[in-house]
């Protein structure tokens, strides 16, 4: 039975879709609609509540996700306050506070347009069909201060197969007449495992969208390629042209939420006998050495066990690297002077956080 495709267009004045390294103070968007900001649309048009959409998220994980970036748009910064008479903390004056607003960057995509195909099951499509051309609440693009600027339902073209194809078959539209023609543009597709391919390519990338809950938020990881589609003159995109190198990885974590995970974390915690691999402490977390299975499907021989203070010490290394899905071993001898000069580090800017806390804590007196 041929799957059912749903394809949205995402387009409006300004887009926010929540990035998982986003704070309260600062407010990031990912370049293009995560799984869990569509999601959230889709919910909304159900009228299924933020508490009560745990049990419809896992009907939605079904689907295949693909986005089609006809148009990036360009990130804007806009400031903001919130409230009035919160006891702010004064920068030149340590332990001092003062009435006042917190202050709020957030970030947006403006000018933006993209093309999401959903793939999966055909009753589950049309219901979502039908509830985004009627929704039961408005709809909005990441953030409520959002609003589409065209109606999100878009024609499928008939005979695509998945999300890819569909993406590939449905015709470039021009913002505004007389806007040029792309001669490619960049697809964003969901990477399943598949027994020609069992593990993710080099170029994948890692987002922390996946929802498992709305109330409280939270998310797991899935695994991201991109290509790009050739269009053609006539504004018809001909299919995946060439596989584009990935852009600077995303900030990997470990993803709690999973069941399967915490079962693999806790093999892997016994196998280490519950001690740090590297240091011989205590135990109480692991490490990733490959994000290549991310997202419930690790091995056991994708962790190690760790403490805090080498788990850290590991991590910071790998950020400054800048590495990929594959990480670092603490267990391979050509990381050792590396780890131990990390955790070196830390302990001294946890010493002198400590200290000037003791200090601020005297001074309140």
């Amino acid at each position: 039975m041929a799957p059912g495709i749903l394809l949205l267009r995402l387009e409006g004045p300004m887009q926010a879709w929540g990035s998982h390294e986003s704070q309260f103070g600062m407010r990031r968007t990912y370049e293009a609609p995560s799984r869990s900001g569509v999601m959230g649309l889709l919910c909304a048009a159900l009228g299924v509540p933020r508490p009560e959409a745990g049990v419809r998220l896992e009907r939605l994980e079904s689907l295949q996700m693909g986005v089609r970036v006809d148009g990036p748009g360009v990130r804007w910064w806009d400031y903001q306050t919130v409230g009035a008479g919160r006891q702010m903390p004064i920068a030149e004056l340590a332990g001092k506070t003062k009435p006042g607003p917190m202050l709020s960057r957030r970030e947006y995509l403006c000018d933006a347009s993209f093309l999401v195909a959903l793939a999966g099951d055909a009753e589950l499509v049309a219901e979502l069909a039908e509830a985004t051309a009627h929704p039961f609440w408005t709809p909005f693009l990441g953030r409520k201060s959002c609003p589409p600027s065209r109606p999100l339902l878009e024609p499928c073209p008939p005979g695509c197969a998945d999300a890819e194809a569909a993406l590939c078959a449905a015709p470039y539209r021009r913002r505004l007449p007389g806007d040029p023609i792309p001669a490619t543009v960049a697809l964003l597709l969901e990477w399943a495992p598949k027994p020609e391919e069992p593990e993710a390519p080099n170029h994948a990338e890692v987002w922390y969208d996946m929802p498992v809950s709305l109330e409280p938020p939270v998310h797991r990881a899935r695994l991201v390629t991109r290509t790009d589609a050739a269009v053609g003159a006539d504004g018809i995109p001909v299919g995946p042209a060439r596989q584009r190198p990935a852009p600077p990885p995303r900030r990997p974590r470990a993803d709690y939420a999973d069941t399967e995970y915490k079962r693999r974390r806790l093999e892997r915690l016994r196998l280490d006998e519950g001690l740090c691999v590297f240091c011989k402490a205590p135990g109480n977390t692991v490490q990733h050495v490959t994000y290549r299975r991310a997202g419930g499907g690790e091995t056991v021989e994708d962790l190690r066990a760790l403490c805090r203070l080498c788990h850290d010490a590991v991590t910071m290394i790998e950020y400054g690297l800048g590495m990929g899905l594959d990480r670092i071993d603490p267990c391979e001898a050509r990381w050792r002077e590396r780890i131990i000069s990390s955790r070196s580090g830390i302990l001294q800017q946890r010493s002198l956080e400590a200290r000037r806390r003791r200090l601020q804590s005297r001074e309140a007196e």
